[in-house]
C-alpha cells in the first residue's frame, strides 16, 4: 500500500518550522501537518503571502495553531533574526523543514553577495539549521529535512568558482544549489552521529510537481524554448500536494531512517507514491562533504556583523 497524507502520525504538541510556507510544497506541507495537530511556523519573505497562506490554512486546523515568521533566506541578518524570534518565542523546536527555493534565475546576488541561487537554497538553509540545531537538541523525534531535487543528478559543487563569477550557467548554477542540499543532510547526519545527538537529518525530492517555480524560472529565461518544453511535460506533472509527501514521510514516518533520502517512485522518480531513492552518487564523497561544510561555513561566517 502506498504512503499517503492519512499515514502521517498524530503530531499533537509539535512545532514544526517550514520555510517557503506560504506556497506549493510548503503550503501543502504545513496543511498536512497541522491537520494532524501540529503546531507550523510558515517562515517567508513576503508578510502579505504568509498571511494569506495562514487564512487558506486556518480551516486545516486541528488542535495546533499557526504563527508567522519573516524569514528571507536571501539575507542573512534575517535568518539570524529568525532563528532568534523562534528561540524567543518557544524555546524548543521539533521539525525544521528546509523547503523554500529559486530555480533557473539568471545570475544575480543575495544581500551578503552570494550567487543567489546558491546562496538561497543551500547556505540560508545551512545558517538556519546550525542557528535552531540547540532548538532541536533533546526533542523527542526531532527531525530536519532539507528538500532537494532531481537536479541533484547533474550537479556539480564548482569549489574554484561557487559563486558563478567566471562562468554561470544558470541550470549547472541550480543543480550545483540542490547536490549541495543532499551533502549537507548526509554531513549534517555524520556530525550529529558524533556529538551523540538524536535529531536526525534527512532529505527528499518532489519529483517533477506543479509549483510557482516553474512559472518564475520561465519568466525569467526570456525564452520561447522554454515554456514549450514545460507545456510538452505537463502530463507528467504531479499536483504539489502529492509532490509534498517525500518530505512529509522523511518528517513524520517512523520508517524513515537517519540520513535518509525520499523521493517519489514511479517514472525514474518523477512522480509516484514516496520511496527510499538514491541519492545523487557526487554526494556520496565524504572529503566534499567535508570541505563544502567547512566552505559554507567560512562564508557565513564572513558575512557575520562584526
Amino acid at each position: 500500500m502506498p504512503w499517503t497524507a492519512a499515514d502521517i502520525p498524530d503530531q499533537a504538541g509539535r512545532l514544526a518550522l517550514i520555510t517557503g510556507g506560504s506556497s506549493g510544497l510548503g503550503l501543502e506541507t504545513a496543511r498536512a501537518l497541522v491537520a494532524r495537530g501540529a503546531t507550523v511556523i510558515l517562515g517567508c519573505r513576503s508578510p502579505e503571502r504568509a498571511e494569506r497562506a495562514r487564512q487558506a490554512l486556518l480551516p486545516a486546523v486541528r488542535g495546533g495553531a499557526l504563527d508567522l515568521l519573516d524569514l528571507d533566506l536571501a539575507d542573512l541578518a534575517s535568518v539570524r533574526a529568525a532563528a532568534t524570534a523562534v528561540a524567543d518565542r518557544y524555546g524548543r523546536l521539533d521539525l525544521l523543514i528546509n523547503n523554500a527555493g529559486v530555480m533557473g534565475l539568471p545570475r544575480s546576488l543575495t544581500r551578503d553577495g552570494f550567487e543567489r541561487q546558491f546562496g538561497i537554497n543551500h547556505l540560508g538553509h545551512f545558517a538556519l539549521t546550525r542557528a535552531l540545531l540547540p532548538l532541536l537538541h533533546g526533542r523527542p523525534d526531532a527531525r530536519v529535512v532539507t528538500v532537494t531535487s532531481g537536479a541533484q543528478y547533474f550537479g556539480r559543487i564548482s569549489f574554484d568558482d561557487l559563486q558563478g563569477e567566471r562562468r554561470y550557467d544558470r541550470w549547472q548554477a541550480y543543480g550545483q544549489s540542490k547536490l549541495a542540499n543532499v551533502m549537507f543532510t548526509l554531513e549534517l547526519q555524520r556530525r550529529l552521529e558524533a556529538e551523540g545527538q538524536a535529531v536526525r537529518s534527512l532529505a527528499a525530492h518532489p519529483g517533477v510537481a506543479r509549483t510557482n517555480l516553474q512559472p518564475a524560472s520561465v519568466a525569467a529565461s526570456g525564452s520561447w524554448l522554454e515554456p514549450l518544453a514545460y507545456r510538452l511535460m505537463a502530463p507528467l506533472f504531479q499536483s504539489a500536494a502529492m509532490g509534498a509527501l517525500p518530505q512529509l514521510f522523511a518528517a513524520t514516518a517512523a520508517e524513515a531512517v537517519p540520513g535518509g533520502h525520499y523521493g517519489p517512485d514511479q517514472l525514474g522518480g518523477l512522480r509516484g507514491w514516496p520511496t527510499a531513492v538514491r541519492v545523487a552518487p557526487a554526494a556520496l564523497d565524504a572529503d566534499q562533504r567535508r570541505r563544502l561544510w567547512q566552505v559554507s561555513e567560512q562564508l557565513c561566517t564572513a558575512a557575520d556583523p562584526p
